[in-house]
């Protein structure tokens, strides 16, 4: 069972500070999104989950156990792929799980047909486009063996037709996996689309300032995006967001 707690992490950069006193949790299967302005300290935080930066102080907590300044310990999709260009498709895919000696060669070639490359296991990443190379990071996330995946702004650089495609596709894997995962946005209309809980990280020094518990049904439909009920939860998580930063 995936629980991960972050419990009153603060953290500075010399007089610069990030975050503060900041506190929330994701629970087994959860989507959580969590929004805020622009240099927030929200990949600070990613930082700090994945054990690569260490907080001033507070913890965090994942199935029970510290993993403070313990990294391997999450799967991690950044916002460009990155992807080892020297790697076959495939190889690429079986890179988390060959760092633990588990490969799954049938699973993995299982997943990249479901996620629409089944002809391209064995190409390299230059010969796929970005929305391509996207989905080919988050399989290898997927098949990762660690229990919760962070996702920091991965639709970004794509146009908005590709990206919500990219959201659709996302949510059908997930549907399927049912993995825990921390979501990066400064997309408002993202985050409603895909979550089940969207936390609103206040300025910097940044804590949570609220969070709203997405209404939506399951599975989640691109006409949604267009319905009233949509624009108005849309709407109230804006002027919650705009108020913090008057």
């Amino acid at each position: 069972m995936t629980h991960l707690e972050i419990q009153n992490i603060s953290k500075s950069f010399g007089e610069n500070e990030v975050l503060d006193q900041l506190n929330f949790s994701v629970h087994q299967g959860e989507f959580v999104s969590l929004l805020g302005p622009s240099g927030s300290g929200k990949s600070t935080l990613f930082g700090i989950i994945g054990g690569m930066i260490l907080p001033n102080s507070g913890d965090v907590i994942l199935n029970g156990e510290s993993i403070k300044g313990k990294r391997g310990s999450i799967s991690y999709t950044p916002q460009t792929p990155s992807l080892l260009p020297w790697r076959t498709i495939l190889n690429n895919v079986l890179l988390g799980q060959e760092l633990t000696g588990k490969k799954d060669r049938e699973k993995a070639l299982q997943m990249i047909d479901r996620a629409g490359l089944k002809s391209y296991e064995n190409s390299y990443p230059h010969e796929l486009s970005g929305g391509m190379k996207q989905r080919v990071s988050f399989i290898r996330s997927v098949l990762s063996p660690q229990s919760l995946i962070l996702l920091d702004e991965p639709f970004s650089a794509l146009d908005e037709f590709t990206r919500t495609d990219m959201q659709k596709w996302l949510l059908d894997m997930w549907e399927q996996t049912k993995r825990s995962i921390l979501f990066v946005t400064h997309n408002i209309e993202e985050a409603v689309f895909l979550s089940d809980r969207v936390i609103i990280l206040s300025p910097r020094p940044a804590s949570v300032l609220k969070e709203f518990q997405v209404p939506f049904e399951r599975p989640r439909r691109e006409e949604l995006l267009l319905s009233d009920e949509f624009l108005q939860f849309k709407k109230e998580i804006y002027q919650e967001m705009r108020h913090a930063q008057v």
